[in-house]
């Protein structure tokens, strides 16, 4: 006759492994009772040692042991501060703080955590005392040399060590340009240098490198990871496209940095009008359909906003891809916020006067302002609180018409325009806004000769431009609206722009 025991664990096998159930549970209840005697610690820090830049909207400190999180958040210190607070999320042991800005360029930042406390382990459970450290991009752009050896090159400057550095060889007259994601490299626009003049339809395509190596934390909470940066020394030249069977006209580059949309036309057939895709690496191919005037790449890099018609069409980065949507009441998109969530848009009126709309992806449409003039540019800051816009005022004095260029700030959520900074007797302007909102740089042509002179640089109108220079005006995130003192570089130059 078999024993209770040997029925219910017939096999040796069954008794040991009750046997190690039974000691797993005293260990773990005994764990529970006096606690590990590892000391609570941050395992991984998700910006120690990167570069961040702009894009990068949030670190995460990952613990080894789950932790009381108000002792956490009470301890938490970044140094220098940041202008405006994050946020803090918990998911388990991992704590996301969210910058409610960008962190201002240039910086070296040091973040550490003392006093926090074990969630089971009691007051006496403190954490090992953690220091980390990570550093923004630096504060520098790009910009087109306007005199000597410098006239119609590109140019980098650093303000870290005040230094410039020329990109592009003297062969060739810069039109446009563009940086890329992680200013390893600058997509831009030559033709070759003639003595006579050259026009727009002569471009080529080019990407120089600059040098700038960036290291870039990993991507949080599914957000596309950038391509990585390519290492080469400064001034490296590549030809993207050229014009031998069409001509090159407008271009954007998409902000993941992998696709650029060129306007081409055919040398041999008019009709042959429209934009052509670039992906990394694979020959250009046209879009296809209606060919569309003025265009801005979404900020996904998946579409393309295009004047088409009598309006503007979202169109899928794909051939002959028909529309995602038609805004019929809109002629231009001049800046998407970041997260694609609403954009700027101009109305033309049939009074002749132009209106700024803020339109959101929901279908919310706001009229900003409304003025006779033009509105030649809009920029997001990176709070998407407000919004910097370039605008002109329209004189009339008897049959003279003048168009005075002026820079101003729109805030979003009341729609007031408040004029920062005037700029008279000018015929073109270009503005940038820095990647983390501190600084607007724009230039200021102060000389130009008559139509076809040879220069090296032209305005929109033809006019050869022989002088020119550039201001920087510091931005208050606290006080956008604030008219700051504006600043003169000692830089020659045009169309400045911060490499993101």
């Amino acid at each position: 006759m078999r024993s209770p025991a040997s029925s219910n664990f017939p096999q040796p096998l069954d008794r040991v492994a009750v046997i190690w159930m039974v000691a797993l549970s005293l260990c773990i209840g005994l764990l529970l009772v006096v606690g590990a005697q590892t000391a609570p610690r941050v395992r991984n820090f998700s910006w120690q040692t990167h570069q961040v830049g702009a894009e990068d909207t949030a670190f995460i400190l990952t613990f080894n042991r789950p932790m009381d999180t108000a002792s956490i958040e009470q301890n938490l210190k970044i140094t220098p501060p940041l202008p405006t607070p994050g946020k803090v999320s918990w998911a388990g042991r991992r704590m996301a703080y969210t910058l409610s800005a960008p962190a201002p360029y240039g910086k070296e930042f040091q973040v550490t955590v003392e006093g926090g406390r074990d969630r089971f382990g009691g007051d006496g459970s403190v954490m090992q005392p953690f220091v980390g450290q990570f550093r923004t991009r630096d504060r520098a752009f790009a910009y087109i040399g306007v005199k000597g050896e410098e006239a119609g090159r590109l140019i980098l400057f650093n303000f870290k060590d005040q230094q410039k550095q020329i990109l592009t060889p003297s062969n060739l007259t810069v039109m446009d340009f563009q940086p890329y994601p992680l200013s390893d490299r600058i997509l831009f626009a030559a033709v070759e240098r003639r003595p006579e003049p050259v026009g727009l339809t002569e471009q080529k395509l080019y990407s120089v490198s600059t040098g700038i190596q960036i290291e870039p934390p990993p991507s949080v909470r599914g957000a596309p990871a950038l391509p990585p940066a390519k290492q080469e020394p400064a001034g490296k030249l590549e030809l993207v496209l050229d014009n031998t069977d069409y001509q090159n006209l407008k271009f954007d580059l998409a902000p993941n940095g992998q696709i650029v949309v060129v306007q081409r036309a055919s040398r041999k057939n008019p009709s042959d009008f429209g934009p052509w895709v670039i992906r990394e690496g694979k020959a250009a191919e046209p879009l296809g359909g209606d060919p569309g005037g003025d265009f801005l790449i979404t900020p996904d890099s998946d579409a393309l906003a295009i004047a088409q018609g009598q309006g503007l069409a979202i169109v899928p980065l794909e051939p002959d891809a028909k529309p995602l949507d038609f805004l019929p009441k809109f002629g231009v998109v001049l800046n998407f916020k970041r997260d694609g969530s609403q954009a700027a848009m101009v109305k033309f009126n049939t009074d002749r006067t132009r209106s700024l709309f803020l339109v959101t992806n929901q279908g919310t449409e706001k009229e900003l302002l409304r003025t006779q003039g033009s509105i030649n540019k809009a920029v997001f800051d990176p709070t998407g609180q407000y919004l910097y816009c370039l605008l002109t005022e329209l004189k009339i004095q008897g049959e003279l018409y003048q168009e005075d260029p002026y820079l101003a700030v729109v805030d979003l959520k009341t729609g007031k325009e408040t004029p920062l900074v005037k700029m008279p007797n000018q015929a073109d302007v270009q503005m940038s806004l820095s990647p983390d909102g501190l600084g607007i740089l724009f230039d200021q042509t102060v000389s130009q000769q008559t139509v076809g002179s040879g220069a090296a640089n032209t305005t929109s109108d033809g006019r050869s431009v022989t002088d020119s220079r550039l201001w920087f005006l510091p931005v208050n995130p606290k006080q956008p609206t604030a008219k700051p003192e504006l600043e003169s570089l000692p830089l020659p130059g045009l169309q400045p722009r911060w490499m993101p």
